[in-house]
């Protein structure tokens, strides 16, 4: 079980992705997240080629590590928040290049689990954010001077959030 990251000492529920699944599944969306995380950093786009990687690693691993029934289930879960993600691009809540990313990243969450990544994810905005922000006002600039990041005032990477969300999941997953 995942040690008790609740300070009112209640412990988390055990997380219902199988820690063989999330083994496997995590260096590749790890690596792959780093890479997309560079990206986006570097020229606010998400590229094609790295969700396709991503969904790919479920589609090939899946049926090795998960229940038939599981693994086509998931792959729903990716329609689905391919679907929303379009209508949330339409509206210009966020990036045509996240909301892919959080498709072909959707099927490697369990439902159940679905709480514990939003908290995830609302703690790992938070803080990409605020680094993000507070380093382009440094020194640290001056190590990736060209990155389209820095002078986007009203945009952020979102994809750093979204893959350490996802790279911590499974890592608590695996853990579990």
């Amino acid at each position: 079980m995942v040690p008790d990251l609740v300070t009112s000492g209640l412990p988390l529920p055990p997380i219902a992705l199988d820690p063989v699944a999330a083994i496997v599944f995590l260096p590749f969306a790890a690596l792959i997240g780093l890479y997309v995380a560079w990206s986006d950093l570097r020229g606010m786009r998400i590229p094609n080629g790295s969700v396709v990687l991503l969904a790919l690693v479920y589609v090939l691993l899946g049926p090795l590590v998960l229940p038939l029934d599981v693994y086509g289930g998931r792959l729903v879960h990716l329609v689905v928040m391919l679907i929303a993600g379009m209508v949330l691009t339409a509206l210009r809540v966020m990036g045509a290049g996240d909301a892919k990313f959080i498709a072909a990243a959707a099927p490697f969450v369990a439902m159940a689990d679905l709480m514990l990544v939003m908290v995830l994810f609302t703690a790992t905005l938070v803080a990409a954010f605020v680094t993000h922000r507070a380093a382009r006002r440094t020194a640290l600039r001056r190590l990736a001077p060209d990155w389209e990041s820095w002078s986007r005032t009203k945009e952020f990477p979102m994809g750093t959030a979204l893959t350490i969300t996802l790279t911590i999941y499974l890592a608590l997953a695996a853990l579990d």
